[in-house]
């Protein structure tokens, strides 16, 4: 049974989640604010959170940030404010989807199933190392059983989405993606309006893998159509 963490200020919200989320099968533990998710992360290490943007104190942007720190556990961000660049915020920090309230609640149970599906599909994946499994490039080198990536022998963490893209670009250096296609890697349902949020995934992937982010020499840019990983790097 799956652990969903769910975060809002509001008890009504909290309640209303938990009860639908528990009633399709999931285990769910809660916090009341930013710095409580901090550390109920730490304690119930969950398999996802529900974190809502809008909270006292301590944000979800922050709390992402905090939490991002520690952990690459999946985040799906709930938000009141449906512009696009408070959504591209949000993600930029390190969430992996997000809903703009209202939403369904069945919704929101089905962009769950979606994220933990990406995830479990590494985890339960067969034992032992196939030459597949491993994909290297000069000092890179990418386990997709594992779901790792390491430079020079020191370990990359990237998220579940990151970690998706990333495995495709790496996997065909020299071919361009457009970012429709860099979506559909990691979204069944992709559509034309969120395709920007690639921009904002691969700002993130360079901060990690990049040795200077300002100056990729894997992931290129190729304007007006998309990204690829460069053939240089082979």
């Amino acid at each position: 049974m799956k652990k969903i963490l769910v975060v809002d200020d509001e008890e009504k919200i909290r309640k209303m989640i938990c009860d639908y989320l528990e009633a399709v099968g999931y285990e769910t533990v809660t916090a009341v604010d930013g710095i409580d998710a901090i550390t109920q992360s730490a304690i119930e290490n969950p398999d996802l959170v529900v974190l809502d943007i809008m909270m006292p104190g301590l944000d979800g942007l922050d709390c992402t940030r905090r939490i991002r720190e520690k952990s690459p556990v999946p985040i799906i961000m709930v938000t009141a404010k449906a512009e696009e660049a408070d959504k591209l915020i949000g993600l930029e920090v390190g969430a992996d989807d997000y809903l703009v309230k209202p939403f369904s609640l069945k919704e929101l149970a089905a962009r769950i199933r979606a994220v933990l599906r990406r995830t479990d599909s590494f985890s339960q994946s067969g034992k032992g190392e196939k030459p597949t499994d491993i994909i290297s490039h000069r000092d890179i080198v990418l386990n997709v059983e594992k779901m790792s990536v390491h430079r020079d022998g020191k370990k990359l963490e990237l998220t579940s989405v990151q970690f998706e893209i990333f495995k495709l670009l790496i996997s065909n250096p020299g071919r361009v993606f457009t970012r429709m296609q860099l979506l559909n890697a990691f979204q069944e349902n992709a559509f034309e309006g969120y395709e920007r949020t690639i921009d904002v995934h691969i700002k993130n992937i360079r901060k990690v893998v990049e040795p200077i982010p300002s100056k990729p020499v894997y992931i290129e840019t190729v304007w007006g159509t998309g990204y690829r990983f460069s053939e240089e790097s082979g």
